[in-house]
């Protein structure tokens, strides 16, 4: 059980994820940056990459004058690549400085 506040990832995606689950990892995880979560910001990025394997960029459907719609996949790889480097700059080892002794 989590603390109030706090963020209690779900299962994490597979090959088995549904389109379901794997569009509710993509909107539960996008606020990664706005709560300051490494957690959901590495399940924002594995959520961007299986929308950007699963999604085709083109699909037709019903033959000549059937319907069709194209998917512009960029916005999505735009945002796992804001993410990976945000996540990047949390991961980084924090060094204490230790001035007890600066003018001995």
């Amino acid at each position: 059980m989590s603390r109030p506040g706090s963020y209690a990832p779900a299962m994490a995606l597979s090959s088995t994820s549904t389109w379901a689950e794997v569009a509710a990892a993509y909107d539960d995880n996008a606020s990664y940056a706005e709560d300051g979560s490494a957690t959901k910001a590495a399940a924002f990025i594995t959520a961007c990459r299986v929308l950007l394997r699963r999604l085709p960029k083109r699909s037709a459907h019903g033959g000549r004058g059937g319907q069709e719609i194209e998917m512009d996949t960029r916005l999505i790889a735009e945002e796992l690549r804001d993410a990976k480097r945000w996540l990047g700059t949390q991961s980084a080892p924090v060094r204490q400085a230790d001035f007890s002794r600066f003018r001995d």
